[in-house]
C-alpha cells in the first residue's frame, strides 16, 4: 500500500521518482480501508529534506499511511519558505483534539541547550503528555527521543567532549523484540550529536529496555512500554549524503569537525560515501509500523483509552 500525501508536497515527486508507492487524497478516498494516521512533528531546520527522509521509510511498507505534518504553534522556522509551512503543516494547537496511530518527533539542532531553555519546551511537554491520550505509539528521534526519555523518566542528556559523528556499529541486544524483527546481530547507524545518554541511568529507570547499543556511542534504541514510546538517539532516516552535507557545512564555516567515522571509503572525504544502513532503516520503521497495525484500535476514538 502507498503513503498518502498531497500531490503538491515536494516529497510526492521525489518518492515517485524513487519508485516508492504514493497516492494523493482523491485516490486514497476510493479505497475502502482505514489507513494508519501517522503524524510527523518536524523540529528540524531543513523541513523538506526531513519530510522526504521519513516519508521514504514509512511509505515503503504494505500498509496505507496517511501522513500528517505538524509544527510547533508559535515557533517560526527560518530555513523553510513560509508558503510551504502554510500549505502543508498544521500547528499542534489545531490537531490536539485529533487522534493518531503513530507520531514521530524529530531531532533538533539545539542539544547544547538545557531542555527548559528551548523556546517551545512548554508546548513540547504538552505534546508529550498528549501522546498518552491521543497517540497509540510515539517515536522520538535523536533530540526528540532524549526529550521524551527525560520528560517521562528524568534521564539526563550529557554533553560530549567531541561530537559523535559518523557511522557506528550497534549491537542487537534484544533479537526477539518486534522492532528488531529481521535484524542482524549488529548494524551500522549514522550518528550526529554532541550529547549522549548513559546506559546506567537508563537501567536505573523503571520499565525501560535498550534494544540497540554501541560500545562507541552508547545506547541507541530504547523501548518505553508504559508510555508506548520508542526512542532512537541516532539517525536511521539519514540519506546517503546527509553526513557529508553536515561535514562540508562545518568545514566551509571553519567550525572544528572530525571526518565522520566509518563513512567515507578509507575515511577520505574526496570519496563517495557508501550507504550501509538503508536496509536496517527500512526494517526498523517497517517493524514499528507493523507493530502499530497489529495493536492499534480500529476505532480511532479508542486510541489512548
Amino acid at each position: 500500500m502507498p503513503i498518502k500525501i498531497p500531490a503538491t508536497l515536494p516529497a510526492f515527486d521525489v518518492l515517485s521518482r524513487e519508485g516508492v508507492s504514493v497516492m494523493d487524497e482523491d485516490a486514497a478516498a476510493r479505497q475502502d480501508i482505514r489507513p494508519l494516521r501517522i503524524a510527523l512533528l518536524n523540529l528540524m531546520p531543513k523541513k523538506i529534506q526531513t519530510e522526504n527522509q521519513f516519508a521514504r521509510l514509512i511509505g515503503a511498507t504494505p500498509l496505507q499511511i496517511d501522513l500528517n505534518l505538524i509544527r510547533m504553534s508559535d515557533h517560526k522556522t527560518r530555513n523553510t519558505a513560509a508558503e510551504h509551512m502554510e500549505s502543508f503543516y498544521r500547528p499542534f494547537s489545531e490537531v490536539k483534539d485529533e487522534k493518531f496511530d503513530g507520531l514521530i518527533i524529530t531531532g533538533a539542532p539545539i542539544e547544547h541547550l538545557e531542555f527548559e531553555d528551548v523556546d517551545y519546551w512548554n508546548e513540547l511537554t504538552e505534546v508529550m503528555n498528549w501522546t498518552q491520550t491521543n497517540v497509540h505509539s510515539t517515536m522520538g528521534v535523536c533530540w526528540g527521543g532524549m526529550a521524551m526519555i527525560n520528560h517521562f523518566h528524568g534521564v539526563k542528556k550529557h554533553m560530549l567532549d567531541d561530537k559523535a559523528f559518523g557511522c557506528f556499529r550497534h549491537k542487537n541486544l534484544d533479537p526477539t523484540s518486534p522492532y528488531l524483527q529481521g535484524f542482524s546481530d549488529d548494524c551500522v547507524i549514522p550518528t550526529s550529536r554532541w550529547t549522549e545518554m548513559h546506559q546506567s541511568e537508563i537501567d536505573a529507570s523503571d520499565g525501560l529496555k535498550t534494544l540497540l547499543g554501541s560500545d562507541e556511542v552508547g545506547p541507541c534504541v530504547v523501548q518505553d512500554p508504559k508510555h508506548r514510546g520508542v526512542y532512537i538517539f541516532s539517525h536511521f532516516e539519514y540519506d546517503s549524503g546527509t553526513l557529508k552535507q553536515e561535514y562540508d557545512r562545518d568545514v566551509e564555516a571553519g567550525t572544528p569537525i572530525n571526518v565522520p567515522t566509518n563513512y567515507y571509503p578509507n575515511d577520505d572525504p574526496a570519496q563517495v560515501p557508501t550507504n550501509r544502513w538503508r536496509s536496517h532503516a527500512h526494517l526498523f520503521y517497517g517493524n514499528w509500523l507493523n507493530s502499530i497495525y497489529q495493536t492499534t484500535p480500529f476505532e480511532m476514538d479508542e486510541i489512548g483509552a
